[in-house]
């Protein structure tokens, strides 16, 4: 068999495994090793099995992954999240559909010290939802509004995705985190704008919350002083160039490990439950890793990213026709599997054609996040859905999918804007 034929047969292989409900990971190191060992050898195979995953877990590069994995694991179990809720809460909940927009200002905050979208809507399916079910919100828009919030962890700094997208494309994780915070502001905005808009059209849809005098309000202010003094320590050391993204997050993960015990918020046993939390998220993250660079080496040899972007190149769409192209590809992707996944199998694949048409690699990574974004909430397997079903079981997932629709016109529109106005990506990284 042709090289080419190979890589096709090995992309069947690879999507049959994953029906198969094979872990992702293991199915793309379990294809990469196989193809790489029928069409160079065996024994160069396995060589690279070992040398791939020993360089995965001990690369200083790497360790940005667990260090802020930790971090959010630290928050998470340390109350911030409803701290976020009531102070904004406090401020806008008596408006009509205020607590969506409080909601989705809380997902915002959280999200820029957890960086993880999953945590955020698992965490806010049970802090916001009790309370808008409360005042008699409508269930498919409590939990539209909450899956919405939950994508916010997958662009404010620091995110995940974005990490390993930086690793894999040999880029600057730090200047892709302090890229993601415009866009991120952008969309938390254009989401509140969204319920703003479906509180003025359909006014007996949402109701109004009591409004809070002005001492609740300070109170509620006083409360996020941890939040606000953790991510300003982190994002603003890393944007001044006093940490490297790896030690932001080790930082990161000691300043909340520290205010979470001298708050009195973090036990002996919440902080032995976010340790084993967080070394299961990495392990799962660095085996996907291990598989998915396992995989590069056999695209490599069959030449698959190459062939790709010659095709590309020749349809005679233009450099913007083969982007809107692959933004396509991206959101059927998100139909069928998950967000960091669909990263590691296609930016191998598809960066090399970015690069040739002239896309600066800082601002596709923020793009192809946004998209990723949208694959969290799209039916019919958004993950950000499945987890909000996990936590509130009497929500019908139809339910949750009709709640989400406006977001995802939302976001649709928002992924328009910021390929129109790249410098909203760039502004920041350039300045650093």
């Amino acid at each position: 068999m042709t090289s080419s034929v190979v890589a096709i047969v090995g992309f069947i292989v690879l999507f049959v495994l994953m029906l198969l409900r094979v872990p992702v990971g293991m199915a793309m190191g379990l294809v990469g090793v196989s193809g790489f060992a029928y069409l160079v050898g065996g024994e160069p195979a396995l060589k690279i099995v070992g040398h791939t995953s020993m360089r995965t877990v001990t690369d200083y590069t790497f360790g940005v992954i667990p260090m802020f994995l930790l971090m959010g694991a630290f928050v998470s179990n340390s109350g911030m999240s409803r701290e976020l809720f009531r102070a904004a809460n406090a401020f806008v909940g008596h408006l009509r559909g205020g607590l969506g927009i409080a909601t989705i200002a809380a997902c915002a905050g959280f999200a820029a010290i957890s960086g993880s979208s999953v945590a955020t809507a698992a965490t806010f399916a049970t802090v916001a939802y009790p309370e808008m079910r409360r005042y008699n919100y409508p269930q498919s828009f409590a939990t539209g509004v909450i899956a919405a919030g939950g994508t916010l962890g997958a662009m404010l700094p620091p995110s995940t995705v974005l990490a390993v997208y930086g690793i894999i494309t040999e880029q600057d994780i730090g200047k892709l985190f302090i890229a993601g915070i415009i866009p991120g502001i952008l969309a938390a905005s254009m989401d509140m704008l969204t319920v703003a808009i479906i509180g003025r059209l359909r006014p007996n849809f949402l109701p109004a919350a009591p409004p809070h005098t002005w001492p609740e309000r300070l109170n509620g202010l006083r409360d996020i002083w941890a939040t606000l003094l953790l991510f300003v320590f982190v994002i603003g050391g890393l944007y001044g160039g006093l940490f490297t993204p790896t030690e932001a997050g080790g930082m990161g993960a000691v300043g909340a490990l520290l205010i979470g015990v001298l708050r009195g918020k973090l036990t002996r046993t919440d902080i032995r439950r976010s340790l084993l939390q967080a070394v299961r998220t990495a392990a799962a993250v660095l085996t996907v890793l291990i598989g998915a660079l396992l995989f590069g080496y056999f695209l490599t040899v069959t030449q698959t990213p190459q062939k790709v972007t010659a095709f590309l190149s020749v349809l005679g769409i233009g450099r913007y026709g083969v982007l809107a192209l692959i933004m396509v590809m991206y959101i059927v992707l998100g139909c069928l599997m998950d967000a960091l996944a669909m990263i590691i199998l296609t930016v191998p694949i598809i960066f090399p054609v970015i690069t040739q048409l002239g896309f600066d690699p800082i601002w596709f990574g923020v793009i192809i996040v946004m998209t990723v974004e949208l694959g969290l909430i799209h039916p019919p397997v958004g993950m950000n859905v499945f987890v909000i079903k996990s936590v509130v079981q009497e929500v019908s997932f139809s339910t949750i999918f009709l709640g989400v629709l406006p977001f995802i016109v939302t976001d649709l529109i928002r992924l328009v804007i910021l390929i129109a106005f790249p410098i909203l990506a760039l502004y920041l990284p350039s300045h650093m």
